[in-house]
């Protein structure tokens, strides 16, 4: 099957330009304000930032509608905060504390909300993938015309259950967007080390699944190609597989030093490819918006960023009764 790459941009207007800044910028100082916690102390386990690979859920938030879901891995703060979930509730799950989405139980990997159709953040690679299948067959089911945004990193990309899902998604026509956020490197293992295929998304067509390679660092490439993909599974013919490339400047986690690259390559890429500065320079060399504007945006997710924190510092950790909510038990029959 020859490449295809999704080239053609669509028309926006300047308030939708300002909206993917706002959100990218909200994502990227979000993050960078998790990470300053993280070495506080005050963020406990695992924690993986999304920095570089905002256009990614932003643009592809811009094409879903109200009730279509959302399910990725643990690298999921973007996700949660480009569906519309609350910064504050977001920070105090990722801190442990009560008034988290989770109620400070699931942390950094693993925190849901019903409201916004956000299915997790999982721990295991490629687990989501299955479960992302499964949400498809009950909307199929339901014929209540929603799609699933399955999204999972290019190492997940080699994991066997991928597969199953692809074949069971398209023998059953399920209304799935697999979403491939291929960052280049699986932990610390470049992509060019750990496959020989020339792309993921090619991989689709031994189930039938059409597909395309996006570039992930351009917001309105992104949005083009989510409403295509969106346009496809809603007409009921089947899923589809985006790859976008994109691009993430922080280690796998913050416990991950990245030594397996160079700073410039890093650079080069926060010089040349970042996503929020394209929007940036289309906002401004187009008089869509004033310094003065973007100062005011940039200020404005400064201070939700900090509110965010505060609420997270000053929320009470879980009460220890919760260790027995919302969990599933089973009573252990005891011996005679």
């Amino acid at each position: 099957m020859a490449p295809r790459k999704s080239t053609k941009k669509p028309n926006v207007s300047a308030e939708e330009l300002k909206a993917y800044y706002r959100d990218m910028l909200l994502i990227r100082r979000f993050e960078e304000k998790a990470g300053q916690l993280y070495g506080m102390g005050l963020i406990g386990g695992f924690c993986h930032l999304y920095i570089g690979q905002e256009a990614v859920v932003v643009g592809l938030e811009a094409a879903a509608e109200e009730g279509d879901k959302r399910i990725t891995s643990y690298r999921d703060h973007g996700h949660m905060l480009a569906c519309g979930m609350d910064p504050n509730g977001v920070m105090a799950e990722l801190t442990g504390r009560e008034g988290g989405y989770s109620k400070g139980k699931g942390g950094s990997m693993h925190m849901f909300s019903k409201e916004k159709h956000f299915y997790g953040g999982h721990g295991i690679v490629a687990a989501q993938v299955p479960l992302g299948a499964g949400l498809a067959f009950s909307d199929k089911y339901k014929g209540n015309d929603r799609v699933t945004f399955t999204y999972f990193g290019d190492g997940a990309a080699n994991q066997g259950q991928v597969y199953e899902s692809y074949n069971m998604a398209e023998l059953w026509m399920l209304p799935c967007i697999f979403v491939i956020e291929n960052n280049q490197y699986a932990m610390g293992t470049s992509t060019k080390r750990s496959t020989m295929s020339p792309s993921y998304w090619e991989r689709g067509a031994a189930y039938g699944i059409p597909g395309e390679e996006v570039d992930g660092m351009d917001v309105l490439a992104v949005k083009e190609a989510g409403q295509k993909a969106v346009a496809h599974c809603r007409a009921g013919k089947g899923p589809y597989i985006l790859e976008i490339k994109t691009y993430r400047y922080r280690g796998h986690s913050m416990s991950d030093p990245a030594k397996y690259r160079t700073r410039e390559e890093v650079q080069k890429m926060r010089d040349e490819r970042d996503p929020i500065e394209q929007v940036r320079s289309l906002l401004l060399t187009g008089k869509h918006a004033t310094e003065d504007d973007l100062k005011a945006i940039d200020k404005e997710i400064k201070d939700i960023v900090n509110e965010s924190a505060e609420f997270a510092k000053t929320s009470p950790e879980p009460a220890v009764e919760e260790l027995w909510t919302d969990i599933y038990a089973t009573e252990v029959p005891q011996e005679a």
